[in-house]
C-alpha cells in the first residue's frame, strides 16, 4: 500500500467517518445527561433523511433550505419523543426507558413503511455535490469533503454551546445531579429536552449526508447505521462528544480499510465495525476517551 493510496482511503473513512459522528454525538449527549441509550436515535435520523428527500423532491426546496427543514423537523420530533414517552417515566427504572426507546424505534420504522412503502426512494442530489475533484491523485466529490468540515463545526459549536453558554452550564450540571438542578430553580425538564433537540437535529444532518452519498431514502435504513453509530459512540468513550467523534472516524475508516484492502472480507464490513468495538471494551472497558462519571461529563 503506498502513501497516495492510504490518502485515499484516509479521506474515504473520514467522510464516513463523520456521518456516523454527527449520529454518536446524539448519543452520547443523551447517556451523559439521562443515562439512557436511545435506541430510536438512528430512526430519527432517518426521519431527517425523509424530511430532505420530501423538501427536495416534493417541495422543490433548494438543499440548503431542506437541510434546515429537516434539521427543524427533526429536533421537533426528538424534543416531542422526549415530553410524551420519556419524561412520565423520569422515575422509572432504566430497563423502562430502554423497553420505550426500542417501542419508539418500531412505531417511527413502521409507520414511515406504512406512509412510504419499504422500497427505496432514490435521493435528489443537487448535482454541484456530486462534483469530482481531484487533488494530486486523490479522488472526492464534494459532498464528500463537505462532511468532515461540516462535522468538525458541529462539534465546535456542541462544545462551544456545552463550556461557552448558561443553557450548557446547566446540561452539566444535570448530567450531575437532576435534584439539585431542580432545586437552584432550573426547569431540569426543559433541558433534557433541549439536549433531545440537539442530538436529533445532528443527527438529521448525518441522516442527509448519508443520503447524499448514498442516494436513496427507506424506512429501514436508520438500524443498522444506528446501531454503528452507538458503537462509535461506545469506542470513542459515552458521554465524551470528543470520544463520539474519534469514534466514529475510528468506525469508518474500519469499514473502509476492510472493503479496500481485503475485498475478499467486504461482506463482513458490518461485523468488522462490532468486532473493533468489542476490542476496544476488553481493554479499555470506558472507550478511548472514556470519562469518570463522578468527576466530569461530556
Amino acid at each position: 500500500m503506498d502513501f497516495l493510496e492510504f490518502t485515499q482511503q484516509l479521506v474515504n473513512g473520514f467522510s464516513l467517518g463523520s456521518m456516523y459522528a454527527l449520529i454518536a454525538i446524539g448519543y452520547t449527549m443523551v447517556y451523559g445527561v439521562l443515562r439512557l441509550i436511545n435506541f430510536a436515535h438512528g430512526d430519527i435520523m432517518m426521519v431527517g433523511a425523509f424530511l430532505g428527500y420530501f423538501g427536495m423532491a416534493v417541495l422543490g426546496l433548494p438543499f440548503v433550505a431542506a437541510v434546515l427543514l429537516a434539521v427543524v423537523g427533526s429536533a421537533s420530533l426528538g424534543m416531542l419523543t422526549d415530553k410524551v414517552a420519556y419524561k412520565p417515566l423520569r422515575d422509572a427504572p432504566k430497563i423502562s426507558l430502554l423497553i420505550t426507546a426500542i417501542g419508539i424505534s418500531f412505531f417511527l420504522e413502521n409507520i414511515f413503511n406504512v406512509l412510504f412503502g419499504g422500497t427505496s426512494r432514490a435521493f435528489p442530489v443537487p448535482e454541484y455535490m456530486e462534483y469530482i475533484i481531484n487533488a494530486g491523485g486523490i479522488i472526492f466529490t464534494v459532498a464528500s469533503l463537505m462532511v468532515p468540515i461540516v462535522t468538525l463545526m458541529l462539534l465546535a459549536m456542541i462544545l462551544w454551546v456545552l463550556y461557552k453558554t448558561k443553557y450548557g452550564m446547566a446540561i452539566r450540571a444535570l448530567a450531575f445531579d437532576v435534584n439539585t438542578v431542580n432545586l437552584m430553580g432550573i426547569d431540569a425538564n426543559r433541558i433534557i429536552m433541549i439536549v433531545f433537540g440537539m442530538g436529533s437535529a445532528l443527527a438529521a444532518v448525518g441522516g442527509i449526508f448519508w443520503a447524499v452519498s448514498y442516494p436513496s431514502v427507506e424506512p429501514m435504513m436508520g438500524v443498522l447505521i444506528g446501531l454503528k453509530a452507538f458503537a462509535a459512540a461506545v469506542v470513542g468513550g459515552i458521554g465524551s462528544v470528543g470520544g463520539a467523534v474519534i469514534g466514529g472516524f475510528i468506525i469508518g475508516f474500519t469499514e473502509v480499510v476492510v472493503v479496500a484492502f481485503l475485498p475478499e472480507y467486504g461482506g463482513y464490513k458490518d461485523a468488522f465495525a462490532f468486532v473493533l468495538l468489542i476490542l476496544v471494551l476488553l481493554f479499555k472497558p470506558t472507550g478511548i476517551l472514556g470519562i469518570n462519571f463522578d468527576k466530569s461529563r461530556f
